[in-house]
This record gives C-alpha cells, structure tokens and sequence, in this order.
C-alpha cells in the first residue's frame, strides 16, 4: 500500500488479444494467476478511491487553519480532483492525484514559511506598528486560503509567496522602527512629551526587547519626573534672582540625566549668568575699596573676578590700578612722612623713608633731594650728639677743631628747628669749656722721671706748674730701684685741682 504523502506514477495497462476459449488451457492454468489478478484488481480500487479520500482527510489536519485565516473545512470536495478545478469523473487517474498532492505540499511549505513569519511578528506587535501593510499581507495570505480550499493549489501558492514577501518586509524594516521609536523617545525625553516617550519605549520594548539602547532610555524615562521638577524649580529661582539656587538644581536635573540636553544647555546658561553677575560684584566691590583707598580688599576683590574668568583684561586692568594707586599712595605716604620727619628734625628716620620711596622709584626728585638733605643733618646729628655724650673727648685739639668746624656749619643752616638750635647752644659751652686752660701744679722728689701722657715728658723736679684743657689725663713716675707709679687726673674748666704727687717710694728688694 502507497503512503498518502508519496508521489505517485501512472501504471500502465495492455489489454489482451481475443482468443477463442480453451477450457483446458484455462484449466491448465497456475494456482496463483486468479489470486494475481484479484490484488492487482484491490490495487486499482484502491488507487482510485482510498487514496484521494485520505489525502482529503490529510488536508483537513495539515491544511490552511492560521491565525490569520480561518480554519478549511476537513469535508472533501468530491468535485475537486485537479489544480484546474476539473470534475473528477472517468477522467481521474492515479497521475493526476499524485500531480494535485505535489503541487498541494508545495504550497504547505510556503505556508508554513508563512505562519511561522506571521507568528513572529504578532509576537513582536507587528499589528499595532505596522500600519497598512501588515492587514494587506494578511488579506493576500486569506485570498491564497480560499484558492486552496478551491484545490487551485498554483495559484494560492503564489498568493502565500506574496503574502510571505510582503511580512518578510515588514520583518526587515525592524531595525528602522525600533530606531524611529528610540529617536521618538529621546526627542521626546528633550522635549518632556511623557506619554510620547512611553509609547515609543513600549513599542520598542515590544518590538526588540534586546536593543542595546533601551535600557538606557528606560533608566531616562524614570527619573523624567524629578527632572521636570528640578528644571521648573531652576526657571522659578532664576525669575526670582536667585542664579546660585538655579545652577544647583539644574545640576541636581544635569546628575539625574547626563544625557539631557535641556537641561544642560540650561545649566550652561544660568551658570554663564551666574557667573557673570559674580563677576560684576567683584569688580564693583573691587572699584569701591580702590577709590576708598582699602588697597587689600580691592586686590582681594579684582584677584576673585580673574579666577572667576581667567584671562580677563578687566580683571588684570583693575589689578594693575591697584598696584599703580597703592605706589602713588605709598609714595605720597613716604613724602608726606619725611617731610614730618624732617620738620621734627629726626634725620635717621627721614632718611629711611626717602629711600623707601626710592626704592620703589628711583627717579622720584623729591626723595633724591630729600635723602641727600636728610642724610647730612642725619651725619651731623650723629656728631653733635656724640660730641655731647662725651664731652670729654673735646679736650683732644684735634676733635675740639672738627667740632668747631661742624658748629660753623650747623649756623649756616637755614631755617634751624630748636634741635639744632639746642645742639649748637650747648656745643658752643662745651667747646668753650674744653678750649679753657686750666693750671695744675705737680709735686715730686726730684727723683722721679715725671710724664704726663699727651702732654710732656717733665723729668725730675720739685714742684711743676702746667697750663691744661679740662679733660682728663695720665702721669707716670718712674725711679731705678723703685716701681713705677701711675695717676689718673681729671681736669675741669671750673679748675680748683689740688696738686698733684709723684713719687716713687716703693724700693724694689
């Protein structure tokens, strides 16, 4: 017996040559010809009636029943027996059902291919995405189910192949809608259109749930909300001038989506504008203490402003006037306090502050005059003073002359403040003091070599009468076998000075 699925050939008959009958060669014929002859009878039988039942029932099973078109009847057509809709009557034959059950299979293979394809994209929502085309194909593939059920296999294979070109389609544009539903979605997640970006995220979840890119718009989507908040909450704090709490929540809304391009070119505004306006604070608070005077504050001020933009002009202009007015301010400071200095007569200082100035000018006139003016009263000051301290040494002519010489020039000085005045009064008692002579007697034994040191070598006497400046001096006694003697006198101008002993009178054993 034939499989109902196998292709089948026509068996060819050759009808035998009339013979008269001869009973005995009928007699004499085999056993197994009679049983032969009715197999071969059951055969054709069966080829000619079970056969086409069974392949009927196969399609009942097998045949056209989608999602997409409705299930085919499993009673057979017994009209229906070949691809061109023919009556089946004496003309059916083994060939021709074998022929009909070929062509039959090959539509069940496109079909096949089609429901599959057709089972995918109901699966990946092609229903909802893909507008008119997806009824179309379906519409084709119903039309090829009803040619089927008319057994015009030829011809709905051909409407299956359209119908499965047309959702093969649908299948390769995929890629195009999944990108056009992401871009949909990010222009959406810019432009805050809520229910755009969860539909084009749904459908593209529905449609490639494996995309690489929807993860990260789905984490977008979430914070969407919050980040809405932060940026009206930034727009209300701008409107109200309040640019340092606008920039931290666009930050807030920048850390919640990196990806936000809204909300980072606002951040990039406001923060611009934020700037800006510290910007400008700094430099009026600079400007205000420059013309105050406060030269710290204004440095500190304008040293904001240029790390607030780097490489500003203003900023290092500002700087600049800064340091140019603390100079001519400290300039003046310094001429204004060695002219003080000088009008109270303390030279030292004065010369200090002259050169302090010149150090930061060197061609300022009146700290070059200044420091010259003030340096000879300095060196004079230093004398008389001196001169004064130790009177003394103006017993030494040559000290009494220089002093004298400096007092000539202290005179010539125009005008004189009561220092000086007071300097020369007092050197010139002091000079005249020390230019007194004074007579001091000296007493000795007549063996004693007598020597007054800076004065005269006198030798041996009795009694010595000398005329000295007041000061104070040494003399020496010396003797052969005697230790030598030494006195230190002090001669005033007020005189009075007891005489003088001196004498060797310890023996040396």
């Amino acid at each position: 017996m034939s499989s109902p699925n196998q292709q089948l050939e026509p068996t060819p008959f050759e009808p035998a040559t009339p013979a008269e009958p001869d009973p005995v060669a009928v007699k004499s014929s085999p056993d197994w010809v009679l049983p032969a002859l009715a197999l071969l009878a059951v055969l054709a039988l069966l080829v000619v009636f079970w056969l086409p039942e069974q392949v009927a029932e196969t399609d009942a099973i097998a045949g056209p029943g989608t999602a997409a078109t409705p299930a085919t009847s499993g009673t057979r057509n017994p009209a229906s027996t070949s691809t061109a809709g023919k009556s089946a009557g004496p003309e059916v034959s083994p060939w021709s059902d074998a022929q009909a059950t070929k062509l039959r299979k090959e539509a069940q293979g496109v079909l096949q291919e089609l429901l599959d394809l057709q089972f995918e994209l109901e699966e990946r929502g092609a229903p909802v995405w893909a507008d008119d085309a997806y009824p179309a194909a379906i519409a084709v593939a119903q039309n090829g189910d009803e040619l089927y059920r008319q057994r015009q296999y030829v011809e709905a294979k051909a409407r299956y192949e359209e119908a499965l070109a047309q959702l093969q389609a649908i299948n390769d544009s995929i890629p195009a809608v999944v990108d056009a539903q992401l871009e949909l979605a990010r222009n959406g997640l810019q432009e805050s259109a809520v229910e755009q970006v969860q539909r084009a995220l749904e459908l593209a979840a529905m449609i490639e749930p494996e995309n690489a890119a929807l993860a990260g718009l789905q984490q977008r989507a979430a914070v969407m909300q919050p980040l809405l908040e932060q940026l009206n909450q930034a727009s209300e704090s701008e409107a109200a001038g309040d640019l340092s709490s606008a920039v931290e929540q666009l930050e807030q809304a920048v850390a919640l989506d990196g990806e936000h391009q809204r909300a980072a070119a606002e951040l990039a505004r406001v923060n611009a504008a934020y700037l800006e306006l510290r910007f400008n604070d700094a430099m009026s608070d600079g400007y205000s203490a420059l013309d105050e005077g406060r030269y710290s504050q204004a440095r500190d001020a304008f040293g904001k402003a240029e790390k607030l933009r780097p490489g500003s002009t203003e900023a290092s202009s500002a700087l600049q006037e800064v340091a140019v007015a603390q100079q001519a301010s400290r300039l003046s400071a310094l001429k204004r306090e060695g002219a003080s200095l000088e009008k109270s007569e303390q030279w030292q200082q004065a010369v200090e502050a002259y050169r302090s100035a010149l150090e930061m000018d060197s061609s300022l006139l009146f700290a070059v005059e200044g420091l010259k003016r003030s340096q000879f009263r300095a060196r004079l000051d230093k004398q008389f003073r001196a001169a004064m301290l130790q009177p003394e040494r103006l017993s030494d002519v040559a000290v009494a002359e220089a002093t004298a010489k400096l007092l000539q020039q202290a005179k010539a000085i125009t005008p004189r403040g009561p220092v000086l005045d007071e300097q020369i009064n007092s050197l010139e008692v002091l000079l005249q003091q020390a230019n007194t002579l004074v007579p001091v007697t000296l007493h000795s034994d007549g063996e004693t070599e007598v020597i007054v040191y800076k004065v005269a070598r006198l030798g041996k006497f009795q009694q010595e009468q000398l005329t000295l400046r007041p000061g104070t001096y040494r003399v020496r006694g010396s003797r052969v076998g005697y230790r030598d003697v030494l006195h230190e006198f002090t001669v005033s101008h007020s005189g009075n000075l007891p005489p003088i002993e001196v004498r060797c009178t310890e023996q040396i054993l």
